[in-house]
């Protein structure tokens, strides 16, 4: 485990040297790794520091607003409305790896225009040590890593918690005070719902996901599980009321884990799993079955895609 105090000093010092007497930005996600990232950041160049939040409309129920109360305090806060230009760049592909590069291109894009307006050379972001590590395996592309484009309109990068694990960042977060709504949260894809996503990105797949992702959280929360979702997987027949219907078929997840590198599929109570079902059955008319993930990882991944 990281001795968090030293951490904190030498990940200031760090970022201090880095950037020097420059402006950065900070990709702010409200996830617990980005906001540590600022929280480190703020601390190094204070002012100079700009949290920039894009919201891709690929993002959680109430996403936006949660992150416009959380960080209010934040006066140069800049949410970014990025939906249309990052649907558009999605439409038509259904390549895993090749959905992740093109998210990676459009955050880099949408961070490059507010950097110029912040007049900012340095980019602050929150990756982790297994975000490098399943990158570098090819096991995946993360958005803020493998999925980065080539040429970055940008003087450095700056990863201050790139050696950290998912545990440790939490420790850190903890340490640096930050809200317990931030600290505790369950990890959520850099990506954000296009990896819960099989095939295209449709606005149709994203509603889906995004309802019945907001049902797991809600009812695995009592069970304390590392990370709970729903996936859209594909379709299949169902009957509603009186009526066949051709609708999705969507898969629960709910995995415990240390640090994300390995997970086993959490023991649900039967209970659970049909009041998850009831509802998003019940709550999405285009939803015609429920199924529950029980691989563990290895020989899966946590998220879908």
């Amino acid at each position: 485990m990281v001795d968090v105090d030293s951490f904190i000093e030498e990940a200031t010092e760090e970022i201090s040297e880095e950037i020097g007497d420059a402006n950065a930005i900070i990709a702010l996600s409200g996830g617990v790794d980005s906001s540590v990232a600022a929280a480190l950041a703020y601390r190094a160049i204070g002012d100079r520091l700009t949290p920039v939040y894009v919201d891709t409309g690929l993002m959680r129920k109430g996403e936006t607003e949660g992150i416009r109360e959380t960080f209010a305090f934040m006066d140069s806060l800049r949410i970014v409305d990025a939906q249309d230009r990052f649907l558009d760049a999605l439409e038509g592909v259904t390549d895993p790896e090749e959905k992740r590069h093109v998210i990676g291109e459009g955050f880099i894009r949408e961070f490059e225009r507010e950097a110029r307006e912040a007049d900012a050379d340095y980019l602050v972001q929150g990756t982790i040590y297994p975000d490098r590590i399943e990158s570098e395996g090819n096991i995946k592309s993360h958005h803020n890593v493998g999925g980065l484009p080539d040429v970055i309109d940008f003087e450095g990068i700056v990863e201050p918690v790139r050696d950290l694990y998912k545990d440790e960042v939490r420790e850190v977060a903890r340490a640096l005070d930050l809200e317990e709504v931030v600290s505790e949260r369950m990890p959520f894809p850099g990506p954000g719902l296009a990896v819960r996503i099989i095939g295209e990105v449709t606005e149709e797949k994203l509603e889906v996901a995004r309802e019945s992702c907001h049902v797991v959280e809600e009812e695995v929360e009592e069970h304390d599980p590392w990370q709970a979702f729903a996936a859209v997987i594909g379709k299949a027949t169902g009957v509603k009321g009186d009526n066949r219907v051709h609708g999705w078929v969507v898969s629960v997840r709910s995995v415990e884990s240390r640090d994300g590198m390995t997970a086993r599929a959490q023991d649900l109570p039967w209970e659970t799993l049909q009041r998850i079902q009831s509802r998003i059955t019940g709550e999405n008319d285009n939803v015609a079955r429920v199924v529950y993930d029980v691989t563990h990882k290895p020989p899966a991944t946590i998220e879908y895609e």
